[in-house]
């Protein structure tokens, strides 16, 4: 008896869209009867056949494959189990917060506009009005009508300290709320309460090797654009993502970065290497505004860029834990390894303080190697 024919369905990300790439053994009669489908597309960059992902679509791919008695392997596309990690017995859940009324509503939207006057970013400006939000919320929830050192202490401890929520959010929730008693002109003097200091962790650094790796298993043009220039510019997720194409200068070989962490504009290196893969992204993509563009001409998301390394990391060797900003940390080290100044450094990253840029002295591998260890004189 014959063997059926397998079709494999796996998933497939293509210009910010889900999508369900066909695999099957080359055969003309399958790969006609696929391209008749009415729902079918060919993406060239892939050299696939795909659908847009959604369960409609995906019932009538599944009823249309079987009209011909395919075998259809779909493994790819079922969620896969995560376990679940038991809670430490020293973590204590937080109580529910009340809502806020009207009166904290209209004094937080007051807040948020304030914020903006003072030339804060969309991102600071939420996470202080988040983080405020909650503060509200706990003083409605212990009937506190005043803002005090200590509601503020008991707050910390109660919503931060107790469910060991990290520093850096502790941090973000005593300055939020600073300027919160700032706004409503406040004369309760919270400036004593200080903020925890942070780990001194060592970040984690891809060797040059790990870098090309992971660039190579990247296929897609646009997703390998853009993280070719996050490590070979040193780019913040962020400020890559807010170029415009005319913030290439492809003669002096430089990238402009406008108004970056601290409202800082500065120049950082455009590699000649990267040029043509530039040319040839914005030739197929065609970008209109910003150079890498989400649906409607918006910026494309931070959310789909994160995607975009992790699905990228999972087709490598690479088990160290990999962020965006693990290539900003690479170019830097990198930079530092074949003997360029700690200032220009300095200077390419937007550092407001050399402090910031020394960390890398100490992932450098390159003086590490000339000590001698003396275990080798044993």
């Amino acid at each position: 008896m014959q063997k059926p024919t397998s079709i494999t369905l796996k998933k497939l990300r293509l210009d910010d869209n889900n999508c369900i790439a066909l695999q099957f053994t080359p055969c003309p009669i399958v790969e006609q009867y696929i391209k008749n489908y009415t729902d079918s597309h060919w993406s060239a960059l892939e050299q696939k056949y795909y659908v847009y992902y959604n369960r409609t679509a995906l019932n009538k791919l599944f009823d249309y494959l079987r009209l011909q008695h395919f075998f259809v392997d779909y493994s790819d596309l079922k969620p896969k189990a995560t376990a679940i990690k038991p809670t430490p017995l020293a973590v204590k859940k937080a109580p529910p917060l009340p809502a806020l009324s009207e009166t904290q509503l209209l004094k937080l939207e007051g807040y948020k506009k304030w914020l903006y006057q003072k030339r804060f970013s969309d991102n600071t400006v939420n996470t202080y009005c988040e983080v405020t939000a909650f503060f509200l919320r706990y003083l409605s929830l212990k009937q506190i009508t005043t803002i005090t050192t200590r509601s503020v202490e008991q707050f910390n401890y109660d919503f931060i300290v107790a469910p060991n929520k990290s520093i850096s959010y502790q941090n973000q929730c005593i300055t939020g709320i600073k300027h919160y008693v700032s706004f409503i002109h406040g004369t309760v003097d919270i400036i004593d309460i200080e903020r925890p200091s942070k780990d001194k962790k060592l970040p984690n650094i891809l060797s040059k090797h790990e870098v090309k790796t992971l660039f190579e298993v990247t296929k897609n043009l646009k997703h390998k654009t853009l993280l070719s220039l996050v490590y070979s510019a040193g780019l913040r997720i962020g400020e890559a993502l807010s170029l415009h194409l005319n913030d290439i200068d492809y003669g002096r070989g430089l990238i402009h970065i406008k108004a970056a962490k601290g409202k800082k504009d500065r120049y950082t290196l455009l590699s000649l290497n990267l040029i043509p893969l530039l040319h040839t992204y914005i030739k197929h993509y065609d970008p209109q505004h910003y150079l890498f563009e989400g649906r409607g001409g918006t910026p494309y998301s931070q959310v789909s860029a994160r995607q975009v390394l992790k699905q990228s990391v999972a087709k490598t060797e690479i088990k160290k834990y990999t962020t965006l900003h693990t290539l900003r940390h690479s170019f830097a080290t990198h930079l530092l390894e074949s003997g360029v100044d700690l200032r220009y450094i300095q200077e390419l990253l937007g550092h407001n303080s050399p402090k910031t840029t020394m960390i890398y002295t100490h992932v450098s591998s390159t003086n590490l190697i000339e000590i001698k260890n003396p275990f080798d004189y044993l």
